[in-house]
């Protein structure tokens, strides 16, 4: 495995990959590596002749009052990892090479960035522009066929579809499944800011999923009643959610009940930790189901 820091070194290598007709993944991450980085290196190396890793903690998606300073970092570790994988290129970009001087230039998406995770009074439309022109800087850069997301992101993964939709960019869009521990708890890197006890706490929210599933499996479908079904795992637990809504999976538009493809999203704090999680309700997707 090689790994480059500038945009020029990124693109020498990729010309001659390219040039003979090579499929270029990427997968794009902010470091501190679990098995969920891992399962989407796997799937690019799986499908693709040539992986990308890119390892860069992004600034401009992180809100003022969010853990950028805290945010896990350890590229020794995270290299290690990547190169046990077989990844080919590792780019590791300083900031100035990403946003140098004077730059000011975003990338947004309308609608579906103004609710859940964007909602003004959670992390806001500005972390997804920072996602989306990030985002967009990546695919100039490495210019790759398929680009590989996680579905525990999965407004994250709306958002993308929608912006090489609506500007045509040529890049296919993977969305692999949510990777969780044996216990159900969906993986993540601020799962390092929980305690033993926070960690069995924060596993009400695997179950308020699985419950609102069990509850869509068992014929309900007035969403009112799935939502209680869910909230009483959380209140169990003594969890406030910060949001714990049904959605359109396709459109995040809000749906009164469940048909078709309706996605529950939930955000809450435990701890220092702020944790998001979700489940395509009645697909056997999703579930939080332990292994």
């Amino acid at each position: 495995m090689r790994t480059v820091r500038t945009v020029r070194e990124l693109r020498a290598a990729l010309e001659p990959e390219r040039g003979a007709g090579r499929t270029i993944g990427l997968v794009p991450t902010m470091g501190a590596f679990h098995d969920g980085h891992l399962s989407l290196i796997r799937r690019a190396r799986r499908d693709c002749e040539v992986v990308v890793v890119s390892l860069f903690v992004n600034p401009t998606q992180f809100a003022p009052s969010e853990d950028l300073d805290a945010y896990p970092r350890d590229e020794q570790r995270d290299a290690a990892l990547a190169e046990a994988e077989g990844v080919d290129l590792l780019f590791a970009p300083p900031l100035g090479e990403v946003y140098p001087d004077g730059f000011a230039t975003a990338v947004t998406v309308g609608g579906i960035t103004e609710m859940l995770e964007g909602h003004p009074t959670r992390r806001g439309p500005s972390h997804f522009a920072g996602v989306t022109t990030v985002v967009t800087k990546l695919f100039n850069m490495a210019s790759p066929d398929v680009a590989y997301f996680g579905q525990k992101d999965a407004q994250q993964a709306l958002v993308l579809r929608k912006l090489v939709r609506d500007l045509d960019m040529p890049v296919r869009i993977e969305v692999c499944p949510t990777v969780r521990d044996p216990d159900g708890l969906a993986l993540s890197s601020r799962n390092a800011y929980l305690s033993d006890a926070e960690r069995a706490q924060a596993l009400a929210i695997s179950r308020a999923l699985r419950a609102a599933d069990a509850a869509v499996q068992a014929g309900e479908r007035d969403a009112d009643a799935v939502l209680r079904a869910a909230r009483a795992e959380l209140d169990g637990a003594g969890i406030e959610p910060e949001y714990l809504e049904l959605r359109s999976a396709t459109d995040l538009t809000p749906v009164e009940r469940v048909n078709g493809s309706t996605l529950l999203a939930v955000a809450a704090r435990v701890g220092r930790a702020r944790l998001i999680d979700n489940v395509v309700l009645g697909s056997g997707r999703e579930t939080g189901e332990p292994e």
